[in-house]
């Protein structure tokens, strides 16, 4: 995530193919009784590997204000666009040219736009020495004064600790799948290490601690980058909306949360052992998002959740877990961002990212403690539904108002989160943050997977015969009959998003089937019953749960079976 700023009337800077960041700036506004420059081109690289680059461009129009745009520049070396966003962007031998897309060809006086791309090279990445907008070159005072280009995160993060790296395979979680049939053909994947309660990070239950994994990383890593994936769980008042996965702490425990839990992790994660790791944190899956649409007046609300926004335990301790982790170079925080099922409506899409704004700047923490945002942790929403998009209609009917979407403005992961991503940094956080997406269990395969759009007798029948996502309702979490394998893990599949990874171990059940004792502070819910009927979370409709389910972390076999045989793509 690296960060640049424009200084006035700066210099361009040149940085040599070796540097990992780079920003060619042309000047910005004059001081007085300077003549004003027509326009502002910031062009970072992102992150570079000895084969290509990501860069994001900003234009600031300093002259009148336009209904369409075009930006050009031009390279010294053998630099190749091969993919862009919000921009059409074109190549013609060392020649480049950005235009605006439909959606954001008006650019006012002093206003902004930015788009982004990814490029090859070979020998020296040098940087564009010179840009115009609509033909007028944007000043450059090559001899300027200006404020040298920052470079790099001053931390030594990357941009995207995904790329050019291994990722961790649990050892544990591998055995577990290679015992059983047909598991080896996945048992080499890597996957998350929850730590779900203060136990965890020595190690409960004869179950390797904290530090036993990151020694198996070491291991693992050899002289090759290596990044280490962690879940990090155990807020007071967990899960308000859910009982499967409520922790150990007390709705207003949070010193305790702070002092046993956070400060042990971080206290690990900062020895100087494990520097040369990646370690990437998913913080507290489900907390922020149950404060926006399970609490006040909605018919979703629990008392559960009603006091954990009122005592505000949530916000403190993300922010708290951001704040000491943050501080910490070589670790990347990740905030859990629900999925499109649940934030994806108008009432929910805002005020989220809002919220998680006020909890990302709580507690000592700040925005530069975020890296990025992550979706569909251990859930089961389709990647991407490729037999009808939001804007379809049928018989004068829109996608939107069928039972399935029920009005979302999203049919899927990777649109959210590409959306979502969008409205984060519109409320302040900073523009280089990155999206996962936890594809573990939402492949839907199998001979369930339809191959084209349903029927167009009505719009729900064109949608429920063409979905992906074989559950009965959006709503349902637990256990999920019928679900596969998604993508496997990978680094920056898609335009904003840093990895596809599987942060939910497959095979761990979501929660037991009945009530089951146990010392994990692990209640029972009834979405995890396959005889439920339902709540209004799911529209009172049936679980569409597993039976025979045990306690939420152990070991499913059943699942782990019907994951591989519906895994799309196949195994």
């Amino acid at each position: 995530m690296s960060r640049t700023r424009t200084a006035l009337l700066a210099s361009l800077v040149l940085l040599g193919g070796a540097t990992t960041t780079g920003t060619a700036a042309a000047a910005v506004a004059p001081e007085p009784g300077i003549a004003a420059v027509p326009c502002t081109v910031d062009y970072k690289v992102q992150n570079q590997w000895d084969t290509g680059f990501t860069t994001a461009v900003t234009v600031t129009n300093n002259s009148s204000a336009k209904s369409s745009w075009s930006v050009k520049w031009s390279y010294a070396g053998n630099q190749k666009v091969t993919s862009g966003w919000n921009a059409r962007i074109t190549q013609s031998g060392t020649a480049v040219t950005a235009a605006n897309e439909s959606y954001n060809g008006t650019l006012a006086s002093g206003g902004s736009v930015s788009f982004g791309f990814n490029a090859s090279y070979s020998g020296t990445n040098a940087l564009p020495t010179s840009f115009t907008l609509d033909g007028v070159t944007c000043n450059v005072d090559d001899g300027g004064g200006g404020d040298p280009d920052p470079g790099p995160d001053p931390s030594g993060r990357v941009d995207n600790p995904y790329a050019g790296a291994k990722v961790y395979v649990n050892p544990e979680w591998s055995a577990k799948a290679a015992a059983e049939p047909g598991g080896s053909r996945i048992s080499n994947q890597p996957t998350g290490v929850w730590l779900d309660r203060i136990a965890a990070i020595n190690g409960a239950g004869g179950s390797m601690g904290l530090r036993a994994h990151l020694d198996a990383a070491l291991a693992q890593k050899g002289s090759n980058e290596e990044v280490v994936q962690l879940v990090v769980y155990d807020l007071p008042g967990r899960d308000c909306a859910a009982l499967a996965s409520n922790g150990e702490l007390g709705p207003t425990e949070i010193d305790k949360y702070k002092t046993q839990f956070i400060d042990p992790i971080a206290a690990i994660l900062s020895d100087s052992k494990y520097a040369s790791l990646r370690i990437v944190t998913t913080i507290e899956i489900d907390s922020l998002p149950n404060l926006v649409t399970n609490t006040g007046s909605r018919a979703t609300a629990t008392p559960q959740c009603d006091t954990m926004q009122a005592n505000g335990n949530y916000v403190k301790g993300v922010g708290y877990a951001l704040a000491k982790l943050g501080a910490i170079p070589n670790v990347y925080n990740y905030i859990d961002a629900g999925h499109h099922g649940w934030l994806g409506w108008d009432d929910n899409f805002g005020p989220s990212a809002t919220l998680f704004k006020q909890a990302a700047t709580s507690e000592g923490a700040t925005v530069d403690d975020v890296h990025g945002f992550i979706t569909n942790t251990a859930n089961y929403s389709a990647l991407k539904e490729n037999n009808f998009t939001v804007g379809d209609s049928v018989n004068g009917t829109t996608v939107r108002q069928s039972k399935w979407v029920d009005w979302n403005r999203y049919v899927d992961e990777l649109s959210y989160a590409q959306a979502f991503r969008d409205q984060l940094v519109s409320v302040g956080f900073n523009s280089g943050i990155g999206m996962l997406i936890d594809t573990s269990r939402n492949g839907w395969g199998g001979s369930a997977r339809p191959t084209g759009p349903g029927a167009t007798t009505s719009v729900d029948t064109y949608v429920d015969g063409g979905r992906y996502d074989r559950r009965i309702h959006i709503g349902n979490w637990c256990n999920q009959s019928g679900a596969g394998l998604g993508e496997r893990p990978q680094a920056a599949p898609a335009t904003g998003i840093d990895a596809y990874v599987w942060m939910k171990p497959p095979g761990e059940s979501d929660g037991s089937s009945s009530a089951i004792s146990n010392d994990e502070g692990k209640g029972f819910d009834r979405m995890c019953d396959p005889t439920y009927t339902g709540n209004a979370r799911n529209g009172n409709n049936l679980s569409g749960a597993l039976p025979n389910a045990p306690l939420s972390g152990h070991w499913f076999s059943a699942q782990f079976q019907q994951l591989m045989a519906n895994a799309y793509p196949a195994l």
